[in-house]
């Protein structure tokens, strides 16, 4: 979250809230996967709490480097997996299928290269201008096309979905995304994570009234 710690752990309890109804009303796998998205933004906007915390408190500074990654875990490395993974669970059309999956496995060699990153080059958390800026210390961060790379598996999925209302949370993504890059570009980690997680609320209505087409699927 982009504003405070505060504001983070708020955001992070509405949408446990969310997540835990979303997965009481879930009665397919691809629902139950679905149901989890704003559960995990949830754990991930926690993680940016302590991230405030650790930033601003001195009695939190010893969080401050195990936040840090642990957000970074979950908006760098997770989402390029799982909403790929979430909307082809849900896909019906060959085609379709197919474009998902390789955008599931595009995300996962991602994430793997995000993950040794991570691993391997430096990374700091600093606030500046009411906002939390993440310096990623590997080349591919500094790159144009690193957020085309980002961009592919996380919010084109959704985008091209059969499904309408999955449709409508990918446009949304995609708006988020596009607004972010242009006006917050320097706190685009984390302002954008900020707009996923509202938007994941979407998910609450996908699950308490799916479309027929995919009632029962597994």
């Amino acid at each position: 979250m982009c504003f405070s710690a505060s504001a983070s752990f708020g955001a992070s309890a509405v949408l446990s809230v969310a997540g835990v109804v979303s997965f009481a009303r879930s009665r397919t796998t691809a629902q139950r996967f679905l149901a989890a998205v704003p559960f995990i933004f949830a754990i991930q906007q926690f993680t940016e709490g302590v991230v405030w915390m650790s930033l601003l408190h001195q009695a939190w500074a010893h969080w401050e480097r195990t936040a840090t990654y642990g957000f970074l875990v979950f908006a760098q490395m997770v989402w390029p997996v799982y909403i790929p993974l979430c909307i082809l669970l849900y896909e019906g059309e060959p085609v379709k299928k197919k474009i998902m999956t390789a955008l599931f496995v595009a995300g996962i060699v991602l994430s793997a290269y995000i993950g040794y990153c991570l691993c391997n080059y430096s990374i700091v958390a600093v606030v500046e201008q009411h906002h939390i800026k993440y310096e990623l210390g590997f080349p591919l961060a500094h790159q144009w096309y690193y957020g085309l790379l980002y961009f592919l598996p996380t919010i084109l999925a959704p985008v091209i979905s059969s499904m309408k209302r999955l449709r409508w949370l990918g446009y949304l993504f995609l708006i988020s995304y596009v607004a972010t890059r242009l006006l917050f570009h320097l706190f685009e980690v984390s302002i954008w994570c900020f707009w996923g997680a509202a938007i994941s609320l979407i998910v609450l209505g996908i699950i308490m009234k799916p479309e027929k087409a995919i009632v029962g699927r597994t």
